[in-house]
Formats: structure tokens, sequence, C-alpha cells
């Protein structure tokens, strides 16, 4: 992680906004990093006194990568070459700037003043008039703007071309409708603990709060709010009252089926949100939450001490479970497989960015070891959930028959869900439909 600007490290000076939003795109853009992990490091710069600026910031990160694809096309239009790999961070800013300009209710003065002035807090003092040249020539030429993003789907939709080629060809009725909505603001979605109380009881402690929220026809602990607020602002947050999450992650729980007594394994746990909710859902005699690195376990410890509930944590591979399984079967097991993430877009934007076309045949291979590395461990009559937030059937339906295929004694168990839409096994729920994200669901059941 680069330092925070020089502007920042002095005593009493104020940290332009934009330097540091233009830092968290070149942390993802150019170092390929989680945009969460670079926002939440780059934020940490902030004084005290510029608490308030937290949230510009934010919003000038997630927007010009939503935005990317677009705001480059329009980019590319105004500077007379690429800039060179040194200087990314002054394409960033560029971006940024572009993105006030286009998405942002922000004087247009105030935008390109204070964006040509974080240049110098990028030590960068020479961009000054590129960016104050750039950036007014973008309002000047608007029509020609205009027509470099109708001229592209890529900038249109704002995807890269071999994720919104790989949407069409296998969304064709849907796929318009997919991109639009991985580009919009997501809700945000709770999941009541009825262990407190009711999802009612809930939605009347948030109407007293004066936070305007509905229940989700999908889920039975789901509220989403009308506009979204600080985790903190959420009465009983703090006391395991309720949690984030979507209302399609929130299925997991319920389509598991696990009843009293029974011993299930929720296998990639982390952070879990889905570890707690399958706690919330049964009173299990035993949960074992696995993941494979320590400081996830942690998450997912630090989640459950939060809701007052307890399980089982392991840290270890589910594609090899020599080295921890006690050899006692499981009843259920959850497996919540890594994937692409072309579900969760609008949550996370960065994935458009970070994600490449080779990391799909790694990824299907690291879901098939899981996949056989948990079959031995389920008892005859258990059943698996496979669940992605995946829109690609070769993550989903595809992976589910070859492991039929491979497996003579698994046996599709049809799930008792309508939301989303059937596919050639399991349940496929696309971005937006419902409110909701992009994910998938199949039930296998040993025989």
């Amino acid at each position: 992680m680069k330092q925070a600007p020089q502007a920042a490290k002095r005593a009493g000076t104020r940290i332009n906004p934009r330097a540091l939003a233009a830092q968290v795109v070149d942390e993802v853009v150019v170092r390929a990093r989680y945009l969460d992990a670079a926002l939440t490091e780059t934020l940490a710069a902030l004084p005290r006194a510029q608490a308030r600026d937290a949230a510009l910031v934010q919003e000038m990160s997630y927007g010009t990568l939503r935005w990317f694809d677009q705001l480059a096309a329009i980019a590319a239009l105004f500077l007379d070459k690429p800039l060179k790999t040194k200087d990314q961070d002054v394409y960033a800013l560029l971006l940024v700037g572009l993105y006030q300009l286009r998405y942002m209710r922000v004087a247009r003065h105030a935008a390109v003043k204070e964006t040509v002035e974080a240049t110098a807090a990028l030590k960068k003092p020479w961009a000054k008039n590129l960016l104050n040249a750039c950036l007014r020539a973008s309002l000047r030429e608007e029509a020609r703007a205009q027509a470099a993003i109708t001229a592209s789907p890529e900038a249109a939709f704002s995807h890269p071309a071999w994720l919104l080629e790989e949407i069409k060809h296998h969304w064709p009725g849907n796929w318009a409708a997919i991109l639009v909505a991985n580009n919009e603001r997501p809700p945000l979605a709770l999941r009541v603990n009825r262990l407190h109380q009711s999802r009612d009881q809930y939605l009347a402690r948030l109407a007293q709060a004066g936070i305007a929220a509905s229940v989700h026809a999908c889920s039975e602990t789901a509220v989403v709010l009308d506009t979204p607020v600080a985790v903190s602002e959420l009465p009983g947050f703090a006391e395991g009252d309720v949690s984030v999450q979507d209302a399609a992650a929130q299925l997991a729980a319920t389509l598991l089926d696990a009843q009293p007594g029974e011993r299930v394994l929720d296998a990639c746990a982390a952070p879990g949100g889905k570890t707690g909710h399958l706690l919330e859902h049964s009173a299990l005699a035993e949960l074992v939450a696995l993941d494979r690195e320590p400081a996830r376990v942690k998450l997912i410890e630090e989640n459950l001490t939060r809701l007052g509930l307890s399980a089982k944590t392991v840290i270890g591979d589910a594609a090899n479970p020599a080295p921890w399984w006690d050899g006692r079967p499981f009843d259920r097991i959850l497996a919540d497989a890594p994937c692409s993430a072309t579900g969760v877009i609008r949550r996370h934007p960065d994935i458009k960015i970070r994600r490449r076309p080779e990391d799909l045949p790694r990824l299907v291979a690291t879901q098939e070891r899981i996949l056989d590395g948990l079959w031995p461990l389920l008892k005859p009559g258990g059943k698996l959930l496979y669940a992605t937030c995946s829109i690609l059937p070769v993550e989903n339906e595809n992976q589910m028959a070859a492991f039929r295929r491979r497996h003579p004694d698994a046996a599709e168990d049809v799930l008792p869900m309508s939301a989303g839409r059937a596919r050639a096994m399991g349940r496929q729920i696309l971005p937006g439909e419902a409110g909701m994200d992009g994910f998938y669901y199949a039930r296998l059941r040993k025989n």
C-alpha cells in the first residue's frame, strides 16, 4: 500500500479527498487490490477533523470504479497520449474528476478546482495543467464525450469487453438488465436475529429510530432500508440483534434445511454471515465453521461474538479434509464456494477491474476440488448445499452436472424456493431480481 499523499503528513494540513480517492482507484487498478481493503487503509489517513470527508472519498472511489470503462473512454478523447506507468495515479485522479462532473452534484468549478489542486498532494504538480485542460475540455465537448460512450457497449454499460460478451452469451434475453443492475447502488438489506426478536418487532425499532424500511418477500428474516445508513445507527447492531446481509444470501440457511440436533459444516465460512444465520435458524448439535486463512477465521469468531453465538472454528482447506477432519460425518454441509463474484458487482465494482477471463478455469478447478473433498464427509442421506454469487453457468449448473457424473451416489434435491429461475440443476437469481444480488443454489442428497 502506498503511503497517504504527502499533504497528509503535515500536521494540521487538510488532506485533499480527491487525492485519497485517486489513491484508492490506483491501488485497485494498478495493484489489483480489493476496493474494501484499499479504501479502509486510505481512510485511516484522514484526521478526525476531516471525518465527514470519509463519505466523499468512498463515493468517489466506488463511483469511479463503477463507471471506470465509461470514464476511460471519455479520458481517451482528451489525453494526447497515455500516461506513463509511474503516473497512473494522475490518470486515476483524472477519472475521479470526470466522475464528479458526470455523476455527482458537485459544482463544476469546484470539482475542477479541487481535482486539479490534488496533483500537489500526489507530488505531481506538473500534472496540474494537464488535468485542468482535460476536465475543462470534457465540459466544453459534452456532446463528443456522449458520442464516444454510445459508440461502445463497453463504455455505455461500463463493463470490460470479455465480461460483457460472457454475460451476453449466457443470458441473451437478460444481459442488458444484468449490466444495468450491476451499475446500480445496492440496497442495504438486514437479517433480523429472530433469537432476539421478531422481524415485525425490529421494524418497529427501526421506525422509532426514524429509519424507513420494509420486509423482503423472499426471506422471512430480511429487511431492506429505504436509504442506507451506517451500521452504528442500526438499533441493536452491536448487541447482535441484526446483521447486514443481502436477501439472496439469507436463503442459504433455509435451503440447507438443517434440523435441530444435527451436525453441520459451513465450509469456506468467512466472514461468518451464513454461519451466524445457520445458528440463528436452528438449534444445531454442532456447527463447524471452516476457512483456510487464520485472519478470516478470526472474522468468523468476531461475528459470532457480536451475535452471542458459538461454533467450532477450524483453520483448514475444504479441498483437503485429512489434516482437520475428525472422521465424524456431517448431516448437512454448506459449500459456499469461491467464485467469480459476477453476481455481486453492484456491491463490489472492483470485480470488473480485477477479474480476468483466465481466472475462470482456476476458480472452476478450485470449486471442483472443494466439492470432491467435502462429499466423503457427508452422511448417507445427508444434504450438501452448493452456493455461489456467480451468474456464470460454468461455475454453477455445469459444475453440478460434472460433479454428478463423478459421483453416482449424488442426487439432485429439488430446492423449495420460488426466487430466481430454474436451471438444468438448481436455481439462479440474477442481479437486481426482486432487489437481490446474483446467487446460485443447488442441493445434493447423498444416496
